[in-house]
């Protein structure tokens, strides 16, 4: 019988189990009536922090991104321990700020970054979905991961950046490590040293891939997104190179592994559920757009988020004291009992389906959800309709990390 005291989300041995196995541990975690406090990772290269608790429940994630102001993301959002000054040169973009800095970045990105902007894709998108499933019928690797679900988002993402087509495998590679945990596969095992070394240059290739292109693109501007990023201005503010560079990185890697693991998941999630997937191909156009909801909320992409209480305060009754650090679990807030009947069902018709896969409400909700909703919608339109025998062939090959609920690679048959 699992006892809650063993549960331990800090140690990596516990984003090793199975994952039926985490996912009860997150139950009898939501049915703690305190909040579970465990203590920071032993980092050699980074002081051990005070510890941080652990937001479990649907209402607990959603209450504290509503709450910016008390519960602030501008000394850390992406890391359980204060990140190394170094490190933020490249990691701090702004979904580690907080406003007025945040709401300046982010009216300049919106502006770049908008459905109209988005709309200028979506042929694009089409069109390299077809090229990708052409190769698919072709003969293809046999790994989902390669041959699909990598290939739509790192083109896209790279097209809208005007990344060229020389530096793709360069720009997978990066975020491949930036996203890699504990993956004994992307990183030197017990070598914190190496592992930072290695974040950090891959930190620095992508910003200077970019850094280079926006210097370019100020003096011969074009249609591409760097452009408009780097020679927008509003109310004076405009961005500096290392704002553009750490965007960059936040752009790739949320716009690039976060969507090819929701396209993978869902191969994965219709052949485990053929009777959801008959009823996807009954009326595809009209149980889409549940579909990636559904997708989204079940896979859970992005395991977690922190904030840090900026006062003492109160979190749905329970006491927050300033600078606690509190961890955001979307992972479990998608599947809390009080909110999804039956979470552990696969159910693409599920209405209402308030999930916080894109993050919380409140000034850091994913600014690339209308894109990703697209990239999948279209990938799996053109799988179906073209290789309807499509199916994943084996188990997934799970990425070890307690940040990304990655799979590295899905072998498929068609």
């Amino acid at each position: 019988m699992l006892n809650v005291d063993d549960i331990n989300l800090t140690d990596w041995g516990f984003w090793g189990r199975p994952l039926n196995e985490r996912h009860e541990a997150f139950k009898a975690l939501r049915e703690r009536p305190d909040l579970a406090f465990f203590e920071e990772p032993d980092i050699a290269v980074v002081p051990q922090g005070p510890g941080y608790y652990a937001l479990v429940d649907h209402a607990d994630v959603v209450e504290a991104s509503r709450r910016p102001a008390d519960f602030c993301s501008g000394q850390g959002a992406i890391n359980i321990p204060n990140m190394p000054v170094d490190m933020n040169e490249y990691f701090g973009s702004m979904i580690s700020m907080d406003d007025p800095r945040h709401a300046h970045i982010r009216r300049i990105v919106s502006r770049a970054f908008s459905p109209r902007m988005i709309q200028r894709f979506e042929d694009q998108v089409e069109a390299v979905a077809r090229q990708i499933v052409a190769e698919v019928k072709a003969g293809g690797t046999g790994d989902f991961v390669a041959d699909v679900a990598a290939r739509l988002p790192l083109k896209i993402i790279s097209d809208m950046m005007g990344i060229s087509s020389e530096h793709y495998q360069t720009v997978l590679d990066q975020t491949n490590i930036i996203l890699a945990g504990n993956d004994p596969e992307f990183m030197p095992q017990d070598d914190f040293e190496g592992v930072a070394l290695r974040l950090l240059t891959a930190g620095q290739t992508l910003k200077d891939l970019v850094e280079d292109l926006g210097r370019h693109r100020r003096e011969h501007p074009t249609d591409d997104l760097t452009s408009a990023l780097v020679n927008a201005n509003i109310d004076g503010e405009s961005l500096t190179d290392q704002e553009l560079g750490s965007f960059f990185i936040l752009l790739v890697v949320a716009g690039n592994e976060t969507t090819r693991n929701a396209i993978a998941h869902g191969l994965d999630l219709f052949t485990r559920n053929p009777d959801q997937r008959a009823l996807l191909m009954s009326d595809f156009d009209a149980r889409m757009p549940g579909a990636v909801e559904e997708i989204v909320r079940y896979a859970s992409p992005v395991i977690w988020m922190r904030r840090t209480a900026t006062r003492d305060t109160m979190l749905n009754g329970h006491e927050i004291k300033a600078d606690d650090k509190l961890i955001l679990y979307y992972w479990s807030a998608n599947r809390d009992e009080a909110v999804f009947d039956a979470p552990e069902r696969f159910d693409i018709t599920r209405s209402p389906n308030p999930h916080v896969g894109f993050g919380g409400p409140g000034p850091h909700f994913c600014l690339g959800a209308h894109l990703a909703r697209r990239e999948i919608t279209v990938m799996f339109r053109e799988l179906f309709r073209e290789v309807p025998g499509i199916h994943t062939a084996g188990e997934p090959d799970r990425l070890l990390s307690n940040f990304i609920n990655g799979i590295k690679h899905l072998p498929y048959a068609i």
